[in-house]
């Protein structure tokens, strides 16, 4: 990044992006998410900490685990998936995209991974041009 934020600019801008994310460590612990009180993935403050196993279904739980150990190997850098799901208080399922992407340094040294979703169900609507101010 260039330039330096200061923190409460930092923070403003992480919960401003229209973006829902998680991030692990190293160790595949929960350090942070933004978001909290408008997830679509709701999660309890008390995983913070907790290992990333704990806070998956089970039935996704073995994907989570190979992209976490091919971005541990080095091997991949990022995984996309989309997925149809019905959110409270709407009565269509909306397209819910999901992206995975490595955090490393700048030696390529593995530091944890983003995890980020986003409801994109509008976005595919959208046709033709909408310019600036219009």
């Amino acid at each position: 990044m260039i330039g330096q934020l200061p923190n409460d600019v930092l923070e403003a801008v992480l919960e401003t992006l229209p973006i829902e994310f998680s991030v692990l460590d190293a160790n595949d612990q929960v350090v942070a998410w933004n978001k909290h009180d408008t997830r679509i993935f709701k999660r309890p403050t008390n995983t913070l900490g907790l290992n990333v196993r704990n806070c998956h279904p089970h039935h996704s739980l073995h994907k989570v685990e190979t992209i976490l150990l091919e971005m541990r190997q080095g091997t991949r850098d990022k995984a996309r998936f989309w997925i149809d799901l019905h959110l409270e208080g709407i009565e269509a399922p909306q397209k819910i995209l999901i992206e995975y992407y490595a955090l490393r340094d700048q030696e390529g040294t593995y530091l944890g991974c983003l995890e980020a979703s986003q409801n994109i169900t509008i976005t595919q609507a959208i046709t033709g041009e909408q310019r600036l101010l219009d």
